[in-house]
This record gives structure tokens, sequence and C-alpha cells, in this order.
């Protein structure tokens, strides 16, 4: 990995994470998220689905765990410092990156006008013990296109302009998450136990907590961080620059 610092980009105002499910903000960049938020950033989240299909009770019905996951990501985002949610709600499990959801992300970077979008890596398809979910890879796949070209220019989706009164709007970063070929670090050792807090509210999804907590510290933990200092943690990121 090459690295172009440890730190987030200075100056950030307004952040946008798009994301497939309730919990994978917290999950795949959750202490970015919170150190932005701390450094005065207004965080926003959009989440495709609402992890409907995400359950192994067998008396629990999608609408009843829609309910409850949006409600656990709403106290988790907050946990962080983010300030709002959105929810698509797209069906869990069968999103698709489709023409409209990259119009609906294209609406919502046009109605928030982020300096960075933080989103997945739609080429990240499994890792040793691993697949990645292939809501994962439809929502990174289109963000990215919302990102460019559609959000940058006029003539697409010329209707979210002219009836919505949404302008053309260029992001300044993008920040891929979980990426195959990462080139950044942003040291977040502060907010590595706010992003474990946030996760605490997924109770739904996390069984035993303290043993996610361990893992997420040993997974954060900067292998080039000098031996005679206390430990740093980091999140990593391939970041592409507009600007």
């Amino acid at each position: 990995m090459t690295s172009n610092g440890n730190n987030a980009e200075p100056g950030i105002k307004k952040v946008l994470g798009i994301f497939a499910h309730p919990d994978d903000p917290e999950y795949f960049a959750g202490a970015t998220f919170a150190r932005w938020a701390a450094e005065g950033a207004e965080v926003t989240f959009v989440l495709a689905t609402s992890g409907d299909k995400g359950s192994e009770d067998p008396e629990i019905t999608s609408e009843q765990l829609q309910l409850i996951r949006e409600e656990e990501e709403r106290k988790a985002a907050a946990a962080l410092g983010v300030k709002e949610v959105v929810f698509l709600r797209h069906p869990d499990g069968m999103l698709q990156a489709t023409l409209e959801l990259r119009r609906e992300l294209s609406r919502m970077i046009r109605l928030k006008q982020p300096d960075v979008v933080v989103t997945c890596d739609p080429t990240m398809w499994f890792r040793e013990r691993y697949v990645n979910h292939p809501d994962h890879r439809a929502i990174g796949e289109a963000a990215l296109a919302a990102v460019f070209p559609a959000s940058r220019d006029r003539l697409t989706f010329v209707e979210l302009e002219r009836d919505e009164g949404l302008q053309p709007h260029k992001v300044d970063y993008l920040y891929i998450a979980g990426a195959v070929n990462p080139t950044k670090i942003v040291d977040v050792t502060d907010y590595i136990e706010t992003k474990i807090d946030s996760l605490r509210e997924h109770k739904s999804q996390i069984k035993d907590i303290e043993a996610t907590a361990t893992r997420i510290r040993e997974w954060a933990l900067d292998p080039d961080a000098p031996d005679d200092a206390p430990p740093r943690h980091i999140e990593r990121f391939h970041v592409i620059k507009f600007s």
C-alpha cells in the first residue's frame, strides 16, 4: 500500500457516506466518520437498504426487522456524531447498480453537496474466508458512477435541476473503503473506541460485542507504527482527488 499521509483531508465541511446496509458505515469507516464529525464536519449517511434480511430469527418478518435495524443505525450514527441518516429502502440482498439507483444517489449528492463521498469498493469480490456481499459491490458501483460523472454533469438526470432545482455538484474527494488497493491511511487512534461504541447499537447483528471489539482493535493496528510508541489505530482507503 502506498500512503499519502495519515490524516483526513483538511478543511472538510460536508461528508456523505453511501453504503448498502445499517452497520456498514460503522464497520467500514466508523472511526474516520467520528474524526470528521469531531473536527466539525457535517456527516450524512445514505443507506440503500434497511438490512431487512439480516436475521436468523424464524419468527421475525422483514417489516419488523427493517424497523429494528433503522433504529439501531440512527443510534449508531448518533454515537459517531452523524446528524442524519437517509434510508432508500431497496430490498436487502437484491441491490443492483441500476440507473435508477444512480439517479437517487446523484440526487443526494446534489442535495447535500459534500466535499467527500465515502463508499465501498465495487471490485472487491472476496478475500480469505470472506465473500463480499453483492449489495456492497452494487452500492460501490452506483456511487462511483453518481460521483463521476452523473452529479457533475448538468445534462445527466436533467430533471434533478429542472424539477427540483438541484444544481450539479463536483465532489472533491472520493474515499473508497474496504479497497483492494488502499492508498491512504487515516489515524483514528482517538476514535477507535467511538467506532466500537457505535457498533454496540447493532444488537440485532452482533452477538458478542466484546469479541467484535477485540477484532476491530486488532485489525486497525498500524503495523508501521514505531515499536517504542503507543499503539496507533488506522483506517485504510483508496482516495481519488478530483480537484
